[in-house]
């Protein structure tokens, strides 16, 4: 998949050369809080969850996490995509960004990029997410972009908010 673009923002394939931006994201707090521990602790652990992770999906689903970068500066801003998780019948949307980059509209920007892509590129009629029950901002926004909330479920001994939409 080559590099795509919206207004602000480049949208890639994770690769190795991210190890050090992964290894930052995947130990903040917030994503530690809303989206779990991955136990990435160095950049070994890093290049691991990349090859075991995104680009191992790349190339069995033809989709997987991707890197958000600024396009002015390319600086990193976090990752979304698309997953297959084996615990649900459609694949997902997930997202996580970095803190200074929350409330600039990035994660809308991008989920509506992805989900315009995923219906006219991927072929995808239907999607789900998922949730924390305190992440308001990540339930907001599924809301906005017009998923409908169906159910609490356990995800990682957790209770967690499982969203489903139609996209064509």
């Amino acid at each position: 998949m080559k590099a795509m673009e919206t207004d602000r923002l480049i949208i890639r394939e994770l690769n190795l050369f991210d190890a050090k931006f992964i290894l930052t994201l995947l130990n903040e707090k917030s994503f530690i809080k809303n989206i779990g521990d991955k136990q990435v602790r160095t950049l070994a652990d890093a290049e691991k969850y990349l090859l075991e992770g995104p680009m191992a999906s790349y190339k069995k689903h033809g989709f997987g996490l991707l890197h958000i970068a600024l396009k002015e500066t390319f600086e990193p801003v976090g990752m979304c995509g698309i997953l297959k998780r084996d615990e649900f019948e459609l694949p997902d949307l997930g997202y996580a960004l970095l803190p200074k980059f929350w409330r600039k509209g990035y994660a809308k920007e991008t989920c509506e990029f992805l989900l315009n892509y995923s219906k006219n590129t991927l072929k995808i009629q239907e999607i789900s997410a998922v949730t924390s029950p305190e992440n308001l901002a990540s339930n907001n926004l599924l809301a906005f972009l017009g998923f409908k909330q169906l159910s609490t479920i356990n995800l990682n001994d957790l209770p967690t908010f499982y969203f489903e939409k139609t996209l064509g």
